[in-house]
């Protein structure tokens, strides 16, 4: 089956500024697919594009088989999308919001109102329908959006970092009304974030550093490229210890990041175990813990994820 959502070797610039490079990939039907980078990685540059706001300088893209430049009106009847600044009028009720939204599509009299009841049910806010938004919580003004996208019955929710505001419980909120969507109706959803936490719960994830894609797949075929667990060490001097651990520890991969000297290996007890009984005067502490996406990120790119930001702000 042909992926339902299809981006090949997208480009696009911001005058000299490369957003988006040779970028590639396909998201399967029914999947929840995470776009995970740092601000400025060119994750929300794509979500305009697949959302046809903006068309890239080269390359396609298309959303179930409709091209987002030759076919935007076909793309946008399979889309919903929830932006990441909100769309919703808070002086209105969410059955007003809702109904604008539903005539924007087109959609009127009884099907509106059938359709606004199956969305309210969906993301459970049937029974606060006729409040206004200015008095829910930020967590519930979410699910109005989320309610608002799903009028016209799409078959991809494509959203921009959805979670921008919330709070812990209200993002756990979301991602369950988000989750019983998919499961109910087979929606595809697409989410650009930069929580690690939330990738992680996504079938697929397609890391982005400074425009590039530099690794695809599952969060767990991404953790295991990591090859075991990652040993940190806090030392006096890690740089002038680095070439002696790589030597002593080769294959595994050493770096010095942030002042710490971090090491990836298959068995990370025994490293630690040596490194402790060879450095230890020269050791102060170390850890040991499992691979995250963190860790592939840093593994793929030989940067951090936090550093990231800080070039895209500069």
């Amino acid at each position: 089956m042909s992926p339902i959502v299809q981006v090949e070797s997208v480009s696009f610039r911001y005058g000299e500024r490369v957003a988006l490079e040779s970028v590639s990939f396909g998201v399967k039907r029914g999947e929840a697919f995470a776009l995970l980078g740092p601000n400025g990685s060119g994750k929300t540059t794509l979500f305009r594009i697949l959302t046809t706001l903006l068309a890239p300088l080269s390359g396609t893209a298309s959303i179930d088989g409709c091209d987002v430049v030759r076919d935007r009106p076909g793309a946008r009847a399979r889309i919903g999308v929830v932006f990441q600044s909100p769309s919703v009028d808070i002086h209105l009720t969410v059955r007003e919001n809702l109904r604008h939204g539903g005539r924007l599509y087109g959609m009127g009299g009884a099907e509106l109102s059938a359709r606004m009841g199956a969305a309210l049910d969906a993301v459970d806010l049937a029974s606060r329908a006729d409040d206004r938004v200015k008095n829910l919580s930020g967590g519930m003004r979410r699910r109005v959006e989320l309610a608002k996208c799903l009028l016209h019955e799409p078959k991809v929710l494509v959203l921009d970092e959805p979670s921008t505001g919330l709070d812990p419980r209200a993002r756990e909120d979301l991602w369950s009304q988000l989750e019983r969507v998919r499961r109910e109706s087979g929606t595809t959803i697409l989410v650009t974030t930069h929580l690690m936490d939330e990738a992680d719960t996504c079938d697929r994830v397609a890391i982005f550093d400074r425009g590039r894609v530099v690794a695809l797949g599952t969060p767990a075929e991404l953790k295991r490229r990591i090859g075991g667990d990652c040993v940190s060490a806090v030392c006096d001097d890690p740089a002038g210890l680095l070439d002696e651990v790589t030597r002593r520890f080769a294959p595994a991969q050493c770096a010095v990041l942030d002042g710490t000297l971090r090491i990836e290996s298959e068995n990370g007890a025994e490293v630690a175990t040596d490194l402790l009984r060879a450095y230890g005067e020269r050791v102060r502490s170390v850890t040991i813990g499992r691979p995250s996406l963190r860790d592939v990120f840093l593994h793929e790119t030989g940067h951090r994820f936090e550093d990231g930001r800080e070039e895209a702000r500069a």
